[in-house]
Parts: C-alpha cells; sequence; structure tokens
C-alpha cells in the first residue's frame, strides 16, 4: 500500500473536473428560474456574481499553491484558524459532498425515466452510486480522464448553443431566413422588468450556480507540477464559466421572450430544435444525464478526499488513512459510496422530493466552505512577510467585499421561505459537530495534533 496520494492529475483534467461541477443540470434546466427574477438583467448579476466567485477562487489558488495538501480549505482553516475550524470545515464538506451526490444521482433517476418510464427511479439512482463508485475506486489518473470526458460534453453542448443561437441572432437559421435581432432583450419590459430589487433577489439563487468550483482546491494534493497547474485552472476556469453561463443566457433572452422562458421546456431543446437538429429532447436529456453524473464523479472524489484528510489530522477514523496502491483511499471511497446509498432509500420513498429537498438544505454549507476559504486566507497572508507570485489580487478590500456578499446571501436565505430550511439545518448541523468535538475529547487530542 502506497502512504501518500499520487499527483497525477493535469490542468486539464482539473479544469475540466471544476468545469464539471459548476456547469449542470442548473444551466441546462434551471436557469428559467433566475431569468423569471431578474429579467434580462440577469446577465449583469451572473457577471457580479462571477467576479465575487473569482475573488473566492484566487485566494483558495494562492493557498494551493503554497501548500498543495489533501482536504485544502479544512487543512488551511485548521492550521491558520484553529482545530476546531478545520474539524467543522472538513465535516461540513462532507456533509456537503453527500447531498449534492444524492441529488445528482437523484437527477438520473429523473431523466433516464424519461427514456424508461415503467423503471422505478431508485434504480438508476443506485445504478449511478454503483457506475460512479467503480470510477472512483479507480487510480485517480484514470478517474481525471473519465471525468475531462464526462464535461467535454456539457461544455460542447454550450457551445453548440451559442454558436447555433448566434446564428438564429444574426443570420436568421431556422427563422426563415430572418435575422431575429436583439431586441428580445430589451423589448418586454426593459433590461430591469422587475426593477433592481429583482436582480439583486437573483443574485443568491443564481451564486450556487457556481457550486463545485472549489474542487479544484481538493485536487490540488493530487496534482503534477501544482505551482503551475493550480494557477492555470484557477485564471481559466471562472472565465469560461462566465462565457458559458452570460453566453447561453445572452443567446436564449435574445431568441425568446424572457417572460415566456420555461413555458415549453428547457431553451436547449428548443433552440437545437429550431435548427433542425431531430430528437432534440432526447440530446439535451443525454447531455443533463452526463451532466448529473460528471457532478456525482467529483463530489465521491471530493468526499472521499476530505475523509482521508479528516484522518491524517486525527479527525475521523484513522482506519480511512489507508490507501491502496494507486494511492487511492479506498475506505474512504467505500464510505461515502455507504452513505450515498441513503440517497437511493429517498428515492425509493419519496422519489419527487429528493432532488429539491437536497439542493435546498445545501446552501448554508455552501457558503460556510466559501466563507472559511476568505478567512483563512486572510490569516494566511498577515503571516506572510511578502506577497506570493500567484495571489490574490486588490487583497484586503477584495476579500471584505467577498465577505460582505457572502453574508449577504445568508441573510438573503433567511429571508426567503423557500430557503430558510437550509439555515436551520444548517445550524442545527454544526451544533451537532460542536457536541461531538467537545464530548469526545477531540478538542484535547487535535490541540496537539501536527497539521499536514
Amino acid at each position: 500500500m502506497t502512504q501518500h496520494l499520487q499527483r497525477r492529475l493535469t490542468p486539464r483534467h482539473i479544469t475540466f473536473m471544476a468545469l464539471g461541477m459548476a456547469i449542470g443540470a442548473g444551466l441546462f434546466l434551471g436557469s428559467a428560474s433566475t431569468i423569471r427574477l431578474a429579467g434580462p438583467s440577469v446577465l449583469f448579476a451572473y457577471a457580479f456574481g462571477g467576479l465575487m466567485i473569482f475573488i473566492i477562487m484566487r485566494a483558495l489558488g494562492e493557498l494551493a499553491v503554497h501548500d498543495p495538501v489533501a482536504g485544502s480549505f479544512s487543512t488551511y482553516a485548521h492550521r491558520y484558524l484553529g482545530p476546531f475550524a478545520g474539524y467543522l470545515t472538513g465535516w461540513n464538506y462532507w456533509v456537503l459532498m453527500m447531498g449534492v451526490g444524492i441529488a445528482e444521482s437523484t437527477a438520473v433517476g429523473i431523466y433516464m425515466g424519461q427514456w424508461f418510464p415503467g423503471v422505478p427511479q431508485w434504480i438508476w439512482a443506485l445504478a449511478s452510486v454503483a457506475m460512479i463508485g467503480g470510477l472512483n475506486l479507480m487510480a485517480v489518473k484514470v478517474y481525471g480522464e473519465l471525468e475531462f470526458w464526462f464535461a467535454l460534453v456539457k461544455v460542447l453542448t454550450v457551445v453548440l448553443m451559442i454558436a447555433g443561437g448566434a446564428a438564429i441572432i444574426w443570420l436568421g437559421w431556422g427563422n426563415g431566413g430572418r435575422p431575429m435581432g436583439l431586441s428580445n432583450l430589451w423589448a418586454h419590459g426593459g433590461w430591469f422588468p422587475n426593477g433592481l430589487a429583482g436582480t439583486v433577489l437573483a443574485l443568491p439563487v443564481l451564486v450556487f450556480s457556481f457550486g463545485g468550483i472549489e474542487t479544484i482546491g481538493m485536487a490540488a494534493a493530487e496534482a503534477a507540477e501544482p505551482e503551475r497547474t493550480i494557477p492555470r485552472a484557477v485564471n481559466s476556469v471562472i472565465w469560461r464559466i462566465l462565457i458559458f453561463y452570460i453566453g447561453a443566457l445572452f443567446v436564449i433572452m435574445a431568441i425568446y421572450p424572457w417572460n415566456e422562458l420555461g413555458t415549453q421546456g428547457s431553451p436547449f431543446v428548443t433552440t437545437f430544435a429550431r435548427l433542425g437538429i431531430p430528437r432534440a429532447a432526447g440530446l439535451i436529456n443525454f447531455v443533463v444525464i452526463t451532466a448529473a453524473l460528471s457532478s456525482f464523479n467529483s463530489t465521491t472524489f471530493s468526499g472521499s478526499r476530505m475523509l482521508y484528510s479528516l484522518a491524517v489530522k486525527q479527525q475521523a477514523p484513522a482506519a480511512l488513512r489507508r490507501l491502496s496502491a494507486h494511492g487511492v483511499p479506498v475506505r474512504g471511497v467505500l464510505v461515502t459510496l455507504v452513505f450515498l446509498l441513503f440517497g437511493v432509500a429517498l428515492n425509493y420513498l419519496v422519489p419527487q422530493r429528493v432532488f429539491g429537498m437536497m439542493m435546498s438544505i445545501l446552501a448554508f454549507n455552501t457558503v460556510w466552505t466559501w466563507g472559511m476559504v476568505l478567512v483563512a486566507h486572510w490569516r494566511f497572508r498577515r503571516r506572510q512577510a511578502q506577497v506570493p507570485a500567484f495571489h490574490l489580487r486588490g487583497w484586503p478590500l477584495s476579500s471584505v467585499a467577498c465577505l460582505a456578499f457572502l453574508a449577504f446571501v445568508w441573510v438573503m436565505l433567511g429571508y426567503s421561505p423557500d430557503t430558510r430550511v437550509a439555515i436551520y439545518v444548517g445550524v442545527g448541523w454544526l451544533a451537532l459537530l460542536t457536541v461531538a468535538y467537545f464530548l469526545s475529547g477531540r478538542h484535547r487530542a487535535l490541540a496537539a495534533a501536527p497539521v499536514r
């Protein structure tokens, strides 16, 4: 058995891992919800939200280049904020990955049901757990290659959507040769049909579209040449995601009046159908299933690596430190899969409610993770005599602005009845972890434990 994770992930692998997590079913089928809130001004909301996420990723990238360790932000919280902060952050993120994994396996079941309506949803959820579990037990380079191809399907679909939509807008393809133009962007109430308030209300919703981009940090411990790989991945991913999201939504709202979106199914389906692509609905169904499997693949990877890191820091059972000959934390993968089977049970008991239930209660965990990245980075920079070569520009003002934004998102989670449950569940989970931490005596053991 090897004693260390293996550095086999290339910039291509890590870039597409992050793209695979951040470009998912929310873009293909769920973008209509943010458009209904903000109208065409959702483009400005995505640009601002993307800027905030870029600040977070530059901070995480700076930490990862300086110290590319397993556990990423959990280890940084441990090192710069104390063992308790690292403990809370690590277990909070593992639960986040479990919730996202359950949601994505549920999405596979939902969309496979469109092709095989007679097969129970839980069967497909179970099949996805088995398949993704098998992939994650392989060497990390195999995992990276498979995730690259998973994510590439999504990326190519978005690129084709933007290119095809541009042809409709300016060349009149699929519209009898008559260019559509851009008037739909302002002809139905202007750029801000619901006022500035609508744009602001869309921010907490759309920011979670970027959830999963922090996978870059989790992969740092297995990245080849992290001092080169991590900066390249951080700088390229955020711009690609912004282009994909803003470009796709720009095209969609130029072709279709914003207040009619969502009434005729996915805009991706109708756009490809208008371009004359046969079986457009089946094509998008395949892409969404691939998108869900890609995100599920990355959550299993990240969850198992977080368990390994927690075990190394004596914050989880020592047995989870065991690695295979290929450097894979096999027991961490298996424990993660066992808990993902809980999602299969939910798909058996309440199949209609699983996806929405998971996504509504995980918002708290996401904001906590991003906030801890910024706070740990703050303490890190305070200890540095010199500014690192790869660093967060505009610090500390950029960091303060981003923390204020995350605080606003947290307030909005409590303000909206639809997302208030995230606050209740998140605070309850942190309270449970806190009780377990002190009752088990870990506060004494971890205080003396070295950070690795």
